[in-house]
C-alpha cells in the first residue's frame, strides 16, 4: 500500500501520522485498510516441554487435592514412624528430621517451577490484553468510519431535498408570478 493512503487513513482515524503511531495501532491501521480480520493470539507460541511441565507442575501443586493429599501423606509419613519407633523400626524418628529435609527440598524446587509458570501467564495475559486493545480498537475506528458514512449519506440526501425544495420553491413562485399576471 501507498505510504500516503496509510498517512491519510491514521489521521483521519486516529490523528496522527502513521509513522507515529505504536506498532499495536499500525497494525490495526494494516488490518482496515487491507479488510483482514483480526488474527488471533498465538496460545501455544514457544511453548516448550520445560514450560508445559511447570504449568502443570502449577497446576497440579495449586490445587486442594495436592494440599490434601499432600497433608495425609504427611500423617501417613508421621503416625508410622511413631507406631514403629517402640519397635525401633522408625525410618525416620521424631522429630523426623529427613522428613523436614524433604519438605525443604519439595519447597525450594516447586516455588521457582511456580514463578516460572506465573510468569508465563503474565505474558499470556499481556499478548491477550494487547489483542483485545487491538480489537477494541480497530471496532471503534469501524464504527468511526460507518458514522463518516452515514454522515456522509445524510448530508447527501440533505444536499438532494435542498435542491428538490428549491426546485419546488422556484416552480411555485413562478405559479404565484403567473397567477398575478392573469389577476393584474
Amino acid at each position: 500500500m501507498s505510504q500516503e493512503r496509510l498517512d491519510q487513513l491514521s489521521k483521519d482515524l486516529l490523528n496522527q501520522p502513521y509513522a507515529q503511531l505504536p506498532d499495536v495501532q499500525k497494525r490495526v491501521i494494516d488490518l482496515i485498510l487491507h479488510e483482514e480480520p483480526s488474527d488471533e493470539p498465538d496460545e501455544e507460541g514457544g511453548s516448550t516441554f520445560w514450560t508445559r511441565l511447570a504449568d502443570r507442575v502449577a497446576a497440579i501443586g495449586g490445587s486442594w487435592g495436592f494440599i490434601g493429599g499432600f497433608g495425609a501423606a504427611l500423617f501417613l509419613w508421621m503416625g508410622l514412624n511413631l507406631v514403629l519407633a517402640p519397635f525401633k523400626h522408625a525410618f525416620d524418628p521424631y522429630p523426623f528430621i529427613f522428613l523436614n529435609l524433604l519438605l525443604s527440598t519439595l519447597a525450594a524446587i516447586q516455588a521457582p517451577v511456580i514463578m516460572m509458570s506465573q510468569n508465563r501467564q503474565a505474558a499470556k495475559d499481556r499478548q491477550t490484553a494487547e489483542h483485545d486493545y487491538a480489537v477494541n480498537l480497530r471496532a471503534e475506528l469501524e464504527i468511526m468510519r460507518v458514522i463518516d458514512k452515514l454522515d456522509a449519506l445524510r448530508s447527501e440526501e440533505l444536499m438532494v431535498l435542498c435542491r428538490e425544495h428549491a426546485e419546488r420553491l422556484s416552480v411555485l413562485q413562478d405559479e404565484v408570478a403567473r397567477l398575478r399576471a392573469e389577476r393584474g
